[in-house]
């Protein structure tokens, strides 16, 4: 699509926000309504917030599969192919990506932002915010908008145009960048809009962001009709993820890019690695940790006088509903315009043979690998725990009174389920694994929920179409409250774009890319795993691993803070872009996608592995999208992306 401004009709939108912070279902629900030309659009505070909102709307729908490119593109999440053929995420994910059909197309707009359809490309968002920023910032219009809200309001549409341009950047590298719209009668040359080099979008990205955290409020204090809003330390959050991955080995001195030049003769992407990035990004990622705390933001733990249940399952349940549960204090941005139901009910494996497969359809399907990735209970891989031998595979134990908060005791499954960290507990379900909810049967963590998934079974294959195809199942992104009813099953939750947890590891990859494994770098890196119920790197390390001076090296905690960020933000998007601005793409993206055999009936055909599918990632070509070919025949002035 061209990047010129189009007489553009104008989608009404409205905010509902309707219940209070703790009980609350407050989400911005963006919903068309009548159409409203540009003319009308400022002339009362009414209409004119109905604008804001359209330039909210764009916000992609990462808590919908269909949006959230990380959860499918990359070898986190397998799908049941039967279910959800066809995917546009699970062909990149396979290596068919292309420059006739850009799959998730954000650009040009496929499958991706909100509004009728899901059509709309992000282009479409920014030239919205340019409007309302022009608009609103013209005193003359909007008469009964005061001072500060005014200001406010163009902040976060300066916020969201600076997120567009973010999301856009991510996925294709250097990108135009559309401060102004390009008036209707421009020329040919003016409309035929350039890439401008990447670190150049990098600080106007920075620069906007940063302009518009000076006018936003620090936290949300109308909970009732505001929870969703953008917030400083959203702001503040996302340019510590911009300057973090512009300081990262993908855009940061790449020789890849070498011969990456436009018509002009310019290098869109820098191939001379430059280490103050890093300093930058630390600094940015402290800057926004700070934010968050001052307003009493923290890692969120599970209240323990409430519930009667075990240390095991209350850590458990603290890792789990840092993701699920609303609003809760971890919870820096939690996107409002996408809601959670049908990615729960894709999660959600039958507790009994009495669960409605429908909404409970378990179609969704961690790979072997990532079952794998997390730690022992000593808080290391498990292959350099050196107290621990796990054999093969397919090798058995029976679940015993140790585990049985995790296991069921006398339930024969892999060895390489037991001995494992808390969060492979709380996120992954399995064969004989527990699953407590807030409607455990005992009332407890004690004789609760327990999946069964050979064939026969009835959370197996043999439920039609509806089956998992790994043998793991995703329990992190599915709410304690959800019960076993054809009403509401699932309490919906805003999905978490942005969690401390995040920030701190961020924080502690920055400052270890700047300074080594400095106090800071462990004491960040300890939090987060503190809250998943492990010791500290250095004891873990030096106690537990073969390789007990791992930590004390750049290299070596560089190595462990990737790690760590790949485990505590499993399933929520993050890995597939981790590893690409990492340059660890090509190495973990050419392996094959392998699981348990879902058909099996007994032991000794279920706890066999078999191989799904083999992936295909090209480097340097799959790092970046391509640009459509339509979209270079329009402006010849665009540079495809190297490789395509």
């Amino acid at each position: 699509m061209s990047l010129y401004f189009k007489k553009i009709k104008v989608f009404a939108v409205f905010v509902a926000l309707t219940i209070s912070f703790q009980s609350c279902d407050s989400f911005l629900d963006i919903v068309p309504a009548n159409v409203a030309t540009i003319d009308n659009a400022f002339t009362l505070r009414n209409e004119a917030e109905k604008y804001l909102f359209t330039c909210y709307s764009y916000i992609p729908q990462n808590g919908d599969i269909n949006y959230n490119i990380g959860m499918l593109a990359g070898d986190e999440i397998w799908k049941n192919n039967v279910v959800l053929p066809n995917m546009p995420s699970t062909q990149i994910a396979n290596g068919n990506q292309a420059v006739g059909t850009v799959f998730q197309n954000a650009w040009d707009g496929n499958r991706d932002g909100a509004g009728p359809g899901n059509n709309f490309d992000i282009y479409d968002g920014i030239r919205h915010c340019n409007i309302f920023i022009e608009a609103v910032s013209n005193t003359d219009n909007v008469r009964d908008l005061d001072a500060s809200e005014r200001e406010r309001w163009i902040a976060e549409a300066q916020f969201l145009k600076a997120y567009y341009h973010y999301y856009l950047l991510r996925m294709y590298g250097p990108i135009p960048i559309i401060d102004k719209n390009i008036p209707i009668e421009a020329s040919t040359e003016e409309i035929n809009v350039f890439r401008e080099p990447f670190d150049d979008c990098v600080t106007y990205i920075s620069d906007l962001l940063d302009t518009s955290a000076e006018k936003l409020p620090e936290s949300i204090q109308d909970v009732t009709n505001e929870l969703g809003r953008i917030t400083k330390p959203i702001a503040l959050g996302i340019k510590a993820k911009l300057l973090t991955m512009a300081a990262s080995p993908l855009f940061n001195g790449n020789p890849d890019y070498a011969g990456f030049i436009d018509s002009k003769g310019r290098q869109l992407i820098s191939t001379t690695s430059e280490p103050e990035k890093w300093n930058k990004a630390a600094d940015a990622a402290l800057a926004a940790i700070q934010s968050a705390e001052a307003i009493g933001s923290s890692l969120y733990y599970f209240p323990q006088n409430q519930f009667n249940l075990s240390d095991t399952t209350l850590t458990k349940m603290s890792i789990r509903q840092a993701v699920t549960e609303r609003w809760n204090p971890e919870l820096i941005w939690s996107n409002p315009n996408s809601r959670t139901g049908t990615l729960q009910y894709y999660c959600m494996v039958p507790l009994s043979s009495d669960y409605t497969h429908t909404l409970a359809q378990k179609i969704l399907s961690p790979p072997l690998k990532i079952a794998k990735m997390y730690y022992t209970k000593n808080g290391v891989p498990m292959n350099e725990d050196r107290t621990l031998s796990f054999g093969n595979d397919t090798d058995l134990r029976i679940g015993d009174a140790d585990h049985r908060y995790n296991i069921l005791e006398g339930y024969r499954t892999a060895r390489i389920h037991f001995d494992r960290e808390p969060r492979f507990y709380a996120n992954l379900g399995f064969d004989g694994s527990t699953f407590y909810k807030d409607d455990s049967p005992s009332r407890s963590d004690e004789d609760t929920w327990v999946i069964r998934s050979k064939f026969n079974d009835y959370a197996g294959s043999n439920a039609g179409v509806l089956y998992n195809v790994t043998g793991y199942y995703i329990k992190k992104l599915i709410d304690r409250r959800m019960t076993n009813s054809t009403q509401n099953p699932y309490r919906t939750y805003a999905w978490p774009e942005l969690r401390l947890a995040d920030l701190y590891l961020l924080y502690a990859e920055a400052l270890n890319e700047a300074s080594g494994p400095t106090p800071e770098v462990l004491r960040y890196t300890d939090l987060v795993r503190e809250r998943a119920g492990l010791e500290g790197v250095a004891t873990s390390w030096s106690t537990y691993s073969v390789n007990p001076t791992k930590y004390t090296t750049k290299d070596g905690m560089r190595e462990i803070i990737h790690h760590e960020r790949l485990i505590e933000l499993s399933f929520e998007g993050q890995r597939f872009w981790d590893l690409r601005r990492w340059k660890k793409a090509a190495e973990e993206l050419n392996k094959p996608i392998q699981g348990w055999n879902f058909n099996g009936i007994e032991e000794d055909e279920y706890y066999q592995i078999q191989t799904l599918e083999l992936q295909r990632f090209v480097a340097p070509r799959d790092y970046l999208w391509p640009i459509s070919e339509n979209t270079l025949l329009q402006n010849p002035n665009l540079e495809q992306n190297p490789g395509w």
